[in-house]
């Protein structure tokens, strides 16, 4: 996993769980760099995300973002699906009712 410098990272994809995929995806709601993903809400991403694309997104789509948001609002660099369980947790009946 990579140990960025969050106070100097400039591209996307710097960004731990960040390829280049969801770099675009990220770009495709105009977060062009990394400090625009502080004070986000990853739930209103993810849909935005579906909204834009008209397609449904797998929820560790909205397990990256949790992660990158975190990690640029201060939290460790973490593997996405260690927020697996609290995205769970917040969003699951959310994340089912559009699943179903």
């Amino acid at each position: 996993m990579k140990h960025p410098d969050r106070a100097t990272v400039e591209r996307l994809e710097q960004l731990p769980n960040i390829g280049k995929a969801m770099a675009e995806d990220l770009q495709i709601l105009g977060i062009m760099r990394p400090r625009q993903l502080i004070g986000q809400d990853p739930l209103q991403l993810w849909q935005a995300l579906e909204q834009q694309t008209g397609q449904r997104h797998d929820p560790c789509v909205l397990d990256t973002f949790m992660a990158a948001i975190a990690f640029m609002e201060g939290g460790p660099a973490q593997p996405w699906w260690m927020f697996t369980a609290r995205r769970k947790r917040l969003y699951g009946e959310i994340v089912s009712a559009r699943k179903g």
